[in-house]
């Protein structure tokens, strides 16, 4: 009797410390955390991706195993911006990671409570946050300094073509254009470069009327607002045979003549560490922006050979990297 007492106590037992045992049936699975990603899908949207999953994978967050992405591409078209970012707070995601400015300005306008890690143009200037030490609302990340990188292109085109005429490209879709056309200007006054014409499309479809007009118009260059699609302007600046630079790694990487600014895939991947420690509980209100400290000059040879640009070889070797 007393055996059958203590067997029918051992099996009791048993059970009850199966289903109090995590990973059982009938527990409950721990939540996955989610990342959105909203990109305007230029190119630089392929190496950012690549540099995410890298980064955040070395921080622990594998995908398919405790993280999981939600990305959601502009194509080129900011006006889908707003609905995308509405799309990735619909789905609950528990960090957004916007890049660029008109990203972070979608997803600013998407929502104040979840957490927002950006690398875009400066966050102070544009009134996202209070200041870069201490955010004090919910966006955190790496401001670019995107004005003065494409005020320094004007510079690099007096240095490396001799240029004395130097036309701006940019596009309201993006107020950022504002800043950055005062940083041009501030530049061509030091470096005694003229900056005409001045044009802010409305449109991407304006791009190849636009670089036309400043052929015809007799500049030696372009810089152009790192927002615009970058597809657009080099296929039009090849045609029309003009030197085109901007802020973005990629924009030389697919055929741009030149760029200046911060090492991209560096910046992306540092980028990962805040996503990182908002995951683990980290408050973005308290989180200071970074500036990028390594900046690198691209030079496209092939580009400038196709166009007749005459680089001299003083520049030449100045650059970081060269693409032939």
């Amino acid at each position: 009797m007393k055996s059958h007492q203590r067997r029918r106590d051992f099996l009791i037992g048993g059970a009850a410390g199966l289903m109090l045992r995590p990973g059982r049936v009938g527990a409950q699975p721990a939540k996955v955390p989610q990342v959105g990603v909203l990109t305007l899908g230029n190119a630089d949207a392929d190496s950012f991706g690549v540099e995410l999953r890298q980064g955040l994978r070395e921080s622990g967050y594998v995908e398919g195993r405790n993280i999981r992405y939600e990305f959601r591409s502009a194509a080129g078209n900011m006006s889908q911006l707003p609905a995308l970012a509405a799309e990735l707070v619909a789905l609950k995601a528990d960090v957004l990671v916007a890049l660029f400015t008109p990203c972070v300005l979608a997803a600013k306008q998407a929502t104040r409570e979840i957490p927002i890690v950006t690398v875009s143009g400066d966050p102070v200037n544009l009134g996202l946050v209070a200041n870069l030490a201490q955010p004090g609302g919910n966006i955190t990340g790496i401001s670019l300094v995107a004005a003065e990188m494409h005020g320094k292109c004007v510079e690099l085109f007096r240095d490396g073509l001799g240029a004395r005429k130097v036309g701006f490209l940019g596009i309201t879709t993006d107020p950022f254009w504002r800043p950055v056309i005062e940083q041009i200007r501030l530049a061509g006054r030091t470096a005694g470069v003229e900056i005409a014409p001045e044009i802010v499309m409305q449109s991407p479809d304006e791009t190849d009327a636009a670089l036309a007009r400043m052929k015809q118009e007799g500049v030696d260059a372009v810089v152009v607002q790192a927002t615009v699609p970058a597809r657009h302007v080099v296929d039009s600046a090849l045609r029309h045979k003009l030197p085109a630079a901007t802020m973005s790694r990629a924009f030389a990487e697919i055929g741009g003549m030149m760029s200046y600014g911060a090492d991209g895939p560096e910046v992306y991947r540092r980028g990962t560490l805040f996503v990182a420690k908002i995951l683990q509980g980290a408050n973005p209100a308290t989180m200071p922006i970074e500036q990028p400290t390594k900046f690198e000059l691209v030079l496209n040879l092939k580009t400038a050979k196709v166009i007749g640009a005459q680089v001299s070889d003083s520049f030449v070797l100045r650059a970081d990297t060269i693409i032939e």
